[in-house]
């Protein structure tokens, strides 16, 4: 699932390249992609991408003049909001998709850009699997900020962490940094790998923490995101693979061995998540229940 990191340098490496392009035509192959129908997609037909940010884990690709244009908006000014959900991919094509690539949701056509391309190529948002999870919003400029997909996100992640004071004090860690109304940015993965780096349980409540705590996870989580960042920044070029390097320590490597203590990292797995920890480093050599094998047992 792309998070801070794989969004951020998603963003820095196509705003890079793509900065300054035309746009030919704009297209959603994905019927249930789109949530927004003013301005429609076709209006940013000859507008100029004028550079794409990430705001906690969702894209937002800027364009300027062309089809935008209007009485209302004379400036033209629209912003293409694009979260990737869980197996959401927004990639720089130069080949254009045909009509039976099933994973293409959104289609942007091109001419030019930033780094000097010469010809035509498709910024494409693709989505792997049989959900269709993956949405676009296109927005006036104006109307950006009042957005619920915005105005509702907490403090940014990265790269100065909020005072961690913040967190619910009666939910859990890991629930808490993942509630993107309260910190924006960090999903299942990133939370597993900054509540490991700071050595705290992942299911202890936030209000039990002391300020020592806090100081040490507000350090882990701007530590463990700045190092993602920078090493995607030094090892990721266009065009991005479907699939992005693993630089995780814990997360998702359930059974092998903890790069801190040696001892067996374990899991709890739930229905659509898998929650990873050193019960050495994290919760005092006592291991969680694993509501899956708990499961098994009573069935």
């Amino acid at each position: 699932m792309p998070e801070l990191p794989e969004v951020e340098i998603t963003a820095r490496l196509l705003s890079a390249a793509l900065q300054g392009a035309t746009v030919d035509s704009a297209r959603a192959p994905g019927l249930a992609t789109m949530q927004t129908f003013k301005p429609p997609l076709d209006a940013l037909a000859g507008s100029t991408l004028t550079g794409i940010e990430r705001r906690g884990k969702m894209l937002l690709v800027r364009f300027a003049g062309g089809g935008l244009v209007t009485d209302d908006d004379p400036d033209g000014r629209a912003v293409l909001l694009v979260h990737l959900m869980s197996a959401g991919r927004l990639q720089l094509f130069e080949k254009r998709a045909t009509m039976k690539d099933r994973t293409a949701r959104i289609v942007v056509r091109l001419q030019g850009g930033a780094d000097g391309f010469d010809g035509e190529r498709e910024l494409r948002l693709k989505e792997f699997g049989t959900r269709q999870s993956a949405w676009g919003r296109l927005l006036r400029e104006a109307d950006l900020e009042a957005d619920e997909r915005l105005s509702t996100l907490g403090p940014e992640a990265w790269p100065d962490p909020p005072d961690l004071s913040i967190l619910p004090p009666r939910r859990t860690l890991r629930g808490a940094l993942r509630d993107q109304r309260v910190i924006a940015g960090v999903g299942r993965r990133w939370a597993d790998e900054v509540l490991w780096e700071a050595k705290i349980a992942p299911l202890r409540r936030a209000g039990d923490l002391d300020d020592d705590e806090r100081a040490a996870l507000r350090e882990a989580i701007r530590m463990r995101l700045d190092e993602a960042i920078a090493g995607y920044a030094e090892t990721l070029k266009l065009p991005l693979k479907d699939k992005m390097p693993v630089p995780e320590r814990v997360h998702g490597r359930a059974g092998e061995a903890c790069p801190r203590c040696g001892d067996t990292i374990l899991a709890v797995h739930y229905e659509s998540d898998e929650m990873a920890y050193c019960p050495t480093c994290q919760t005092g050599g006592k291991p969680y229940k694993d509501r899956r094998f708990s499961r098994l047992l009573k069935d």
